[in-house]
């Protein structure tokens, strides 16, 4: 007998009642961007884009952006190895430190603004100390622009590496440390290898985000042209003054997500269908 062609039912099986509400999500998702776009002053694009003010918050987005990836990579990655192997620990306390990890994702960035100048200001908890002391003050600066988007960023890379190294096959590990090579030999030469897709994939999703940051940002660091005024910040404000530099500086920031749609592609289509 032939052999039949097997039938794909993965449609079928959504009732008719839900495509009406599908489709209304899907515009109220979609149409926003279309507005965007239409609204662009594609002719002058250019232009605006070569401006000095856009310029200059393009750069010092890009360049703080790259600079809260590292600090994010020098610290996420040691942190998502701790909870990665904390399956020894009690469940109270690594469910706790998972969930402090976690808070900057659903804390509304404008508090994270404010309790990082509580923590860091001139009066700050250490801040005071680093101005008595070193005579460091970090609000409004280049620097808490950084640490800004570091904080709000931080837990994409944490959890995204952290789902790499449960994924990673441990009796690799086992075997290097059965051969003799030290904790961190194995770390550096066996683990890291095995959890690089993450961490690249943490990376880029960690530089979206600090690129896109903008309430924390305001808050803790201020908007001085040239040292704090990052592009999200100066679409806002050219809202009100010039709004065919905002859509141009918002077709920039939508690029970058889409950029990193198609870069993080392979990686979630993978998860999705494992």
């Amino acid at each position: 007998m032939p052999k039949t062609k097997p039938v794909d039912r993965r449609g079928s099986g959504i009732p008719g009642i839900l495509w009406l509400p599908a489709g209304l999500g899907l515009a109220f998702l979609v149409l926003p961007l279309i507005a965007l776009i239409g609204q662009v002053p594609w002719a002058q694009l250019g232009s605006i884009v070569v401006t000095s003010d856009v310029a200059q918050s393009l750069g010092l987005s890009l360049e703080c952006g790259i600079g809260a990836t590292i600090v994010c990579l020098v610290l996420g990655v040691p942190l998502a190895w701790v909870l990665a192997r904390s399956g020894g620990w009690h469940p109270v306390l690594r469910r706790g430190l998972r969930a402090l990890v976690t808070v900057p994702l659903v804390m509304p960035p404008v508090v994270g603004g404010i309790a990082l100048l509580l923590l860091l200001g001139r009066r700050g908890l250490i801040g005071t100390y680093l101005d008595a002391w070193f005579h460091i003050d970090l609000p409004f600066t280049t620097p808490a622009v950084i640490i800004s988007e570091s904080f709000v960023a931080m837990p994409f890379l944490v959890l995204a590496v952290e789902g790499a190294l449960r994924a990673a096959d441990r009796r690799l590990e086992d075997a290097a440390e059965t051969l003799g090579a030290s904790r961190w030999m194995i770390f550096r030469r066996v683990t890291l290898p095995l959890v690089a897709p993450g961490v690249t994939a943490g990376a880029v999703l960690c530089f979206a985000r600090a690129l896109g940051e903008f309430g924390a940002t305001i808050t803790f660091a201020g908007n001085f042209p040239g040292v704090t005024r990052t592009m999200p910040i100066a679409a806002y404000l050219a809202l009100e003054t010039d709004p065919p530099a905002a859509y141009v500086i918002s077709l920039v920031l939508l690029v970058v997500s889409i950029g990193v749609l198609f870069a993080m592609r392979d990686r979630w289509v993978s998860g999705l269908t494992s």
